[in-house]
Formats: C-alpha cells, sequence, structure tokens
C-alpha cells in the first residue's frame, strides 16, 4: 500500500480565494481588515513566522503591522500594549507572537486579547466556544486539522480517533472537535459526519506509564504534535489503512552539509507503506495554518460588524 498525500496547498490556495474574496467585499463597505501582530524581543522564529504573515496578508489585501516591543518590557507594560490594540477600532486582529521573554506570562496576555480579535482562537472565551461545540475563533492549527481531515471526505462519526499531544492549542482543541456530535446539513440535506468520532489523547504519561503504540495502533485516524523526535511513531504503530495527520515541525541539521531538514512525529516512509492517507511534513499542516490565520481576521472583521 502506498498512501495517498493529504497536500495542504490546494486547501490553502481555495481559502486564500475565498478570503481575497471577502476582504474585497468588506473593502466595499469601507473596512480594510487589519492584522496586528505583537513581538516582544528578538525571537528569529517568530520574526521569520512575522515575515511569512506579512506576506501572506499582502497577498489577500488584510493590512498587516507589527508592533514590535523591547526584549526588557515588564508583564504590566505587555498587558497595557494588547489593552491599547483592543481598544483601537482599526485593528480587527490581534496576534501574540511566541515564544515571549523569559518573565512574561504569555497565557495571562493572551486571555486580555479581545475574543472578537483573538485571530488565533486562544483566549478563554474562544477556547470555551470550542468546548460547548460552537467555534468561532478557533486555534488555527487545530482548525488547519479539520480542513485536513474534512478534504478527505472521510465520515468520523463513530470511528476510533487518536490525538497525540494534549496542549491547549492543538491536541485538546483538536479533540474536543473530533468527538463533538454537531452533524450539519445542506440545502439537500446532506450530512457532514466530520465530529463525533471515539477520540483518545496520549501525552508524555502515555509513554512514561504506558504503551503509546497500544493506542496508535487501533487508531482510524491519527492527529500527532509533539514535535520532539523525528520518527516519534514508527510504521509499525500504525494501524492499516489509517489517516495519519501530522502536525509536529521538526527541523534538524545534517552535520555533514549543514542544510536543515524537516520532519514530522511520524516515520514518513514506513507509515506511507501502511497507511491509507498522509499529510507530508513540510507542506500539510503548516501551509494550511497560515490561511486559516488569514479566514480568522475576515471572520474577526464580521465578528464585531455584528455589534
Amino acid at each position: 500500500m502506498t498512501a495517498k498525500l493529504i497536500e495542504g496547498k490546494p486547501i490553502s490556495e481555495a481559502m486564500r480565494a475565498q478570503v481575497k474574496a471577502d476582504v474585497e467585499a468588506l473593502k466595499v463597505k469601507g473596512v480594510t481588515p487589519k492584522l496586528v501582530a505583537v513581538l516582544a524581543g528578538e525571537n528569529p522564529g517568530a520574526k521569520f513566522y512575522a515575515g511569512a504573515q506579512e506576506k501572506a496578508c499582502a497577498q489577500v489585501g488584510i493590512a498587516y503591522e507589527l508592533q514590535q516591543l523591547s526584549a526588557d518590557i515588564g508583564q504590566a507594560d505587555l498587558e497595557g500594549a494588547i489593552a491599547a490594540l483592543n481598544a483601537e477600532a482599526s485593528v480587527h486582529g490581534i496576534l501574540l507572537l511566541m515564544p515571549l521573554p523569559k518573565g512574561l506570562n504569555g497565557a495571562k496576555a493572551q486571555a486580555l486579547i479581545a475574543p472578537r480579535k483573538d485571530v488565533d482562537g486562544v483566549s478563554p472565551a474562544n477556547l470555551g466556544n470550542v468546548v460547548l461545540g460552537q467555534p468561532r475563533l478557533a486555534p488555527c492549527t487545530a482548525m488547519s486539522v479539520i480542513e485536513l481531515l474534512r478534504s478527505t471526505g472521510v465520515d468520523c462519526y463513530g470511528k476510533e480517533a487518536v490525538v497525540v499531544g494534549s496542549s491547549e492549542i492543538v491536541g485538546k482543541p483538536v479533540a474536543l472537535l473530533l468527538v463533538d456530535k454537531y452533524i450539519t446539513a445542506d440545502a439537500q440535506g446532506k450530512t457532514d459526519k466530520l465530529a463525533g468520532a471515539t477520540v483518545t489523547v496520549c501525552h508524555i504519561g502515555t509513554s512514561e506509564k504506558g504503551d503509546l503504540a497500544a493506542h496508535t495502533s487501533r487508531a482510524d485516524i491519527l492527529v500527532t504534535a509533539v514535535g520532539v523526535k523525528p520518527g516519534l511513531i514508527s510504521g509499525d504503530m500504525l494501524k492499516p489503512g489509517a489517516i495519519v495527520l501530522d502536525v509536529a515541525t521538526i527541523r534538524v541539521k545534517d552535520q555533514e552539509t549543514g542544510k536543515t531538514k524537516t520532519y514530522g512525529d511520524v516515520d514518513f516512509e514506513g507509515a506511507s507503506e501502511k497507511v491509507a492517507m498522509i499529510t507530508p511534513v513540510p507542506g500539510g499542516v503548516g501551509v494550511v495554518t497560515t490561511a486559516i490565520l488569514l479566514r480568522n481576521t475576515v471572520e474577526a472583521v464580521k465578528w464585531q460588524l455584528e455589534g
């Protein structure tokens, strides 16, 4: 068996085209969506991510601003910067770039972002809406997983889904989105059974005190977001015919060539001979995540215009 690739590019392109159309419609109404990213310090990874965001926003007509703060900024001043952006009517989306310098509480700062401007979907209110099965601005990476899974056309209802990783921005919201029993119907009565899976969440304790393979090997759908060790999940830990969505992005530098290669949690070659579908790394989840951020920014504008 050779696995079919679940590629992010076509999904991202379609999503960006819709966002661009939505932005143009908003501009006709006199509203230009604006996203402000807050960066404290000079973290290279965060600055690279900001550059990619700016380019993506420009392509769809969203105004982008990077608010650079000093690395020695205090918690109160960081929170004050967020409060000022909350109060600025021309700012529709706020994103706090991670990681923050030592001594700053990122979770506390993110919690202060106005829910209707929280384009990363990490505020308590927006995460709470995920719990309630009413996501509007949900975590971007988690929604990327869902969109990729939706593209497969698989009926998830009642299937065994295993999520490896329990972070607040990926593992937990993905598990909630998969288990939620909402089933929508379109005008023709066709149901969308994306949700309603039987979900198991694995974490570090699963490996230390149990058998991770015992869980992954029975997964019809496997979502993994650990990002610590390339090939953490080998081919023999997977169920034949499974669908695998690898969120991890692990960059490893080759000591001989000096080149950096990107890997996921899953041993791609071993898995490809066993599973039915798999996301490539890179080219899978990450590609769609940026498009979700753009879509969330437009959704934030629409939410704010509702009054």
